[in-house]
């Protein structure tokens, strides 16, 4: 009988766009009968307290353009290019991008990131918070969702020396 296939992730984003790869990875895997373990280090951490407050932020992705979710069809088609100086000193721009995208994720099905985190916890993901990272900027365990484990980098390196998929995020 063949061994389980082994998944590590290491989620150190936490804005919007970057808190998705790591539960839609972790939880396809899991699905997918694999043993997974993500590993949430500095801007990652808050992704395990209950209520997630990310944010999608253009000025620091150049490359992202931004797409309607409403009007007529060729008005969604269009990429909207936000030039740095309107992202980088408009107040609010961030807020107002982060609606945006979650009422394009909403208008496509895309389940929320707090929907994806709960399918890790069913589907027995291991979610480690960086006891490091909670030590750094004064995260107590009483912070996070039930059912996070907390530790240190060895003990997921353990894990992770022998993982067949090992990812950065």
């Amino acid at each position: 009988m063949a061994e389980r296939k082994k998944m590590a992730l290491i989620a150190a984003q936490g804005s919007l766009d970057w808190a998705y790869p790591p539960f839609i990875l972790a939880s396809t895997g899991a699905a997918m009968d694999m043993d997974v373990k993500v590993f949430f280090t500095f801007y990652g951490l808050p992704l395990l307290k209950p209520k997630i407050k990310a944010k999608v932020t253009p000025a620091a992705n150049p490359a992202m353009p931004m797409k309607m979710p409403f009007g007529p069809k060729g008005f969604q088609n269009i990429d909207w290019p936000m030039p740095h100086a309107i992202t980088g000193v408009m107040p609010g721009f961030d807020t107002m991008a982060t609606g945006l995208m979650k009422k394009t994720f909403k208008k496509k099905g895309v389940a929320t990131i707090t929907e994806l985190r709960d399918m890790c916890v069913m589907l027995g993901v291991e979610l480690i918070a960086c006891q490091m990272t909670m030590d750094v900027f004064g995260f107590e365990k009483e912070d996070f969702i039930d059912g996070v484990t907390f530790g240190g980098a060895a003990a997921f390196l353990d894990f992770a020396a022998e993982a067949d998929i090992q990812m950065f995020m």
